[in-house]
């Protein structure tokens, strides 16, 4: 696996699991050393657990790491900035989406005050199981509070304050 990949791949673990440890061992239930080896890419992952892996994303994030990938190939100096370009993209996707009026917004989880991430979701519907694009954000629960306290709509907020919360 391409290490442009590795790296969006860990930042997204870290976003979601909180650490490695936790997602390899209760996710995948692999070893440290089996990790650290298909990080390295000295070891394959199973076909079942790639797939656990790829499930981190939504098929259209994944098609867009593939394309940030191709421009790390194309322009080497990007790499480094490959984690910051997927974030900064999946947001400007999301703008767009959402100007265009064919996006929907909706918080996937409804969070106590307590909880530390907020899950939102950018999608487009195109009446065909199977075939929606989606973008997922983990977002600080703070926002939650905003949009209540602010009595602000969830789409309003999104456009005006997704790049800055999400980057």
């Amino acid at each position: 696996m391409h290490n442009v990949s590795i790296a969006i791949i860990l930042n997204t673990i870290i976003e979601q699991y909180t650490s490695e440890k936790q997602f390899y061992e209760t996710h995948l239930g692999i070893t440290e050393e089996q990790w650290e080896a298909w990080k390295n890419g000295t070891m394959s992952l199973s076909p079942a657990e790639n797939q656990k892996v790829k499930l981190l994303f939504s098929d259209y994030e994944w098609m867009l790491i593939q394309k940030i990938i191709r421009q790390t190939v194309i322009y080497p100096e990007k790499r480094n900035q490959a984690v910051v370009e997927f974030k900064k993209m999946k947001t400007q996707i999301a703008r767009t989406w959402l100007a265009s009026d064919l996006a929907k917004v909706e918080l996937l989880t409804e969070s106590e005050e307590t909880a530390q991430y907020l899950d939102l979701r950018v999608s487009i519907t195109y009446d065909e199981w199977g075939y929606d694009d989606m973008l997922n954000f983990r977002l600080p629960a703070v926002v939650q509070q905003q949009i209540r306290n602010e009595k602000i709509e969830l789409l309003e907020w999104v456009k005006e304050n997704l790049e800055e919360t999400y980057n």
